[in-house]
C-alpha cells in the first residue's frame, strides 16, 4: 500500500517547493485550514499538502479527477468516513503489536484485531468504490489495487478465520482472582483461579460476597463459585503494571489451547500487514475536509469550478468570475457580503500588472485572490471562479506590508528592499510573484525609484505578476518598461474601478486614473473649487 497514493499517479516524483512562511500568512493558509476541521492534527495534515505547490500539470490533473469523484459522491464520502475510524484505530494497534514486552496472548489478540480491521476496511473499500460511478483515474487505481489485495491475500478464507476466533475469544467475559493473605490479613499472594464465560453480576457473586462478609467470624472456605464455567481467553490488560504483567503470563499459560489455536491460524497471514493502508489516512483526510466544504460555499450559490490545467510554454492564464475564496468563506458562516467577480488572464501581451487604485478599493482582496486561485488548483481542488484555465507556477512569491516587530534592526526600508532581494534570488520565469502596496512605507520619491527598478528586473525576470501599489506614476511607465527592457510578459496597467465617488471593486486594463478618482471623490462630497465657492456665496 506504501506505493499507492491519491496525490501522485503511480510512477510520478513530487516535483513541487514549499511555501515561505511570509506566503503561507499572505494567503491565509493557516485561517482557511481552521475553517475546514475543527482538530489541530487534521489542520496540520491540509497544510503540509497545501504548502508544497506541485507543478506538474500531469499530477494536478490527477489530483483535481479524484477530488472531483470525491466532491460528486457525498455517500462515497460518508463511507470513507466511517472506514477513517477503523484506520485510525488500526494505527493505534501498530505500537500494540510492536510492543515486544506484552505477552504472547497480548500479541495475538492485537493480531487478529490489526487482521479484523484492515479485511472491514479493504471490503468497505472497495465495496464503496463499485457502487460508484468513478472516473478518475486514482479511484480507479485504488479499486484494482485493493481488489489485488483482497484476491492475493485470501480474505475470503482469512474472513472466516477472523470469524471463528473472534467468536472464540467472544465467549470470556471474566476472571476470578484469588488473594492470600497473612496473618495480619494483609495480601501476599495474587492469582488467577478462573476465566470465565460468565460476567460477574451483583445478584451472583457481589450479593453471595456481601452475605457471607457481613456476618462476624465467618470465613468462607471456598474459593470458588458454582455456575462458573471455565474457559481459554483473555480480557484487556495493561502490561505496565507489574502485577497484571504477571496475571497476563499465567493467562498465557492457562490458556495454551486458545493460544496455540491463534497462532496456528495467524500464522498462515504473516505477510498481510494492514498498516500500509494507514498512510492514506492524511489524503483521505485532505480530499473530504475539502469536499466537505466547498459543498457547503456551493450550497450558497457562490460559483466553483474544475479548472482546467493547461501546459503552456507562453505561461497563460485565463480566470473569468474570479473573487476571493475569503469571501466565500464569509459567506458560508451566514455573512452578506456581495461578492465581485473579475476577469483576469496572464499572457504575453498582459503578464505583469501594475494595479493602481483608490485605498481600499479591493487591491489587495483581488491579489490574494489570484494567489489563492492558484494554490487550490494546484492541490487538484475545484477554485473560486466561474471557469479557469492555467498554467502551473513552480511557487508563489508574496511581498506584502510586514510585521512592525521585523523591521526594527533594518528599518521598514531595508526590511522590504531585502525581502524583495530575496524573491529575485529565489523566483523563476515560472513562479507567480504578488506585491501589496510594496514600498509605501518610504517616501514617494525613494518608493518610486526602487519600484521602477524592480518593474524592470520583473519585466527581464517573466513571471507573473501583481505589483498593487498606489504610486500611479508607476503605472504610467508601463509602456516605457516594454520599451526598454526585452521579456517574455508585457507589463500593464490594472486599475480597479470607482464610479461616483463609490468603488465598483471591477477591474479593468487601462492607464492609471489617480486625477479622475479624486475628482469622483470630490464631486460626491461637494469639495470641488465649483462647489466650495457655491457654499462661500450662500
Amino acid at each position: 500500500m506504501a506505493d499507492f497514493s491519491l496525490l501522485y499517479p503511480q510512477g510520478a516524483s513530487p516535483d513541487s517547493k514549499v511555501l515561505s512562511e511570509e506566503a503561507c500568512n499572505d494567503l491565509s493558509i493557516e485561517y482557511i485550514c481552521e475553517k475546514l476541521s475543527g482538530e489541530t492534527y487534521e489542520q496540520n495534515i491540509i497544510k503540509n499538502i497545501m504548502i508544497r505547490m506541485e507543478r506538474d500539470p500531469a499530477v494536478i490533473r490527477y489530483r483535481r479527477d479524484v477530488f472531483d469523484d470525491l466532491f460528486h459522491f457525498p455517500k462515497l464520502r460518508e463511507r470513507i468516513k466511517e472506514l477513517l475510524v477503523e484506520l485510525a484505530y488500526l494505527k493505534e494497534l501498530e505500537k500494540s503489536v510492536k510492543d515486544a514486552t506484552a505477552s504472547p496472548i497480548w500479541q495475538l489478540i492485537n493480531r487478529l484485531q490489526e487482521l479484523d480491521v484492515y479485511v472491514n476496511c479493504i471490503s468497505g473499500i472497495y465495496q464503496s468504490l463499485s457502487e460508484h460511478d468513478i472516473q478518475s483515474e486514482g479511484m480507479h487505481q485504488l479499486k484494482n489495487f485493493v481488489g489485488r489485495l483482497y484476491n492475493e491475500n485470501g480474505f475470503e478464507y482469512l474472513h472466516d478465520d477472523i470469524k471463528d476466533l473472534v467468536s472464540e475469544i467472544g465467549r470470556v467475559k471474566s476472571l476470578s482472582i484469588g488473594v492470600n493473605l497473612d496473618s495480619r490479613l494483609m495480601p501476599v499472594e495474587v492469582g488467577i483461579v478462573s476465566i470465565n464465560d460468565k460476567p460477574f453480576t451483583k445478584p451472583g457473586l457481589l450479593s453471595n460476597f456481601l452475605s457471607f462478609s457481613s456476618q462476624k467470624d465467618e470465613i468462607n472456605g471456598v474459593a470458588g463459585f458454582d455456575g462458573m464455567t471455565k474457559f481459554h481467553t483473555v480480557g484487556k490488560v495493561s502490561g505496565d503494571d507489574p502485577l497484571m504483567s504477571n496475571l497476563s503470563r499465567v493467562m498465557t499459560e492457562m490458556l495454551g489451547t486458545t493460544v496455540r489455536k491463534l497462532k496456528g491460524k495467524l500464522s498462515k497471514y504473516t505477510n498481510v500487514s494492514g498498516y500500509g493502508l494507514t498512510k492514506m489516512i492524511p489524503e483521505f483526510i485532505f480530499y473530504i475536509r475539502w469536499a466537505d466544504y466547498l459543498e457547503k460555499i456551493q450550497a450558497k450559490n457562490i460559483p466553483l469550478c474544475k479548472p482546467e490545467i493547461l501546459s503552456s510554454p507562453t505561461r497563460e492564464t485565463y480566470m473569468h468570475g474570479v473573487y476571493n475564496f475569503k469571501l466565500a468563506i464569509r459567506c458560508a458562516e451566514g455573512k452578506t457580503d456581495e461578492i465581485i467577480r473579475n476577469d483576469l488572464a496572464f499572457n504575453p501581451e498582459h503578464g505583469i500588472y501594475i494595479m493602481t487604485g483608490p485605498n481600499r478599493g479591493g487591491k489587495t482582496t483581488l491579489t490574494q485572490a489570484v494567489g489563492l486561485v492558484f494554490l487550490l488548483a494546484q492541490c487538484g481542488l475545484y477554485v473560486p471562479a466561474e471557469s479557469c484555465s492555467l498554467t502551473p507556477v513552480d511557487s508563489i512569491y508574496t511581498h506584502f506590508p510586514a510585521d512592525e516587530n521585523k523591521t526594527v534592526d533594518l528599518g521598514r526600508l531595508g526590511e522590504e528592499s531585502q525581502r524583495m532581494s530575496q524573491i529575485f534570488s529565489e523566483a523563476t520565469k515560472e513562479s507567480l510573484l504578488l506585491f501589496n502596496e510594496s514600498l509605501a512605507t518610504t517616501s514617494f520619491a525613494e518608493g518610486l525609484y526602487i519600484a521602477k527598478d524592480v518593474v524592470k528586473a520583473l519585466r527581464y525576470l517573466g513571471a507573473r505578476t501583481i505589483f498593487n501599489t498606489h504610486m500611479h506614476e508607476l503605472a504610467m511607465s508601463a509602456a516605457e518598461v516594454n520599451s526598454q527592457i526585452e521579456g517574455d510578459l508585457a507589463v500593464a496597467s490594472l486599475i480597479t474601478g470607482i464610479h461616483e465617488g463609490k468603488r465598483s471593486y471591477k477591474i479593468f486594463i487601462a492607464p492609471p486614473e489617480g486625477v479622475s478618482y479624486a475628482q469622483d471623490i470630490a464631486k460626491k462630497y461637494g469639495v470641488t473649487f465649483d462647489q466650495l465657492t457655491e457654499k462661500i456665496h450662500k
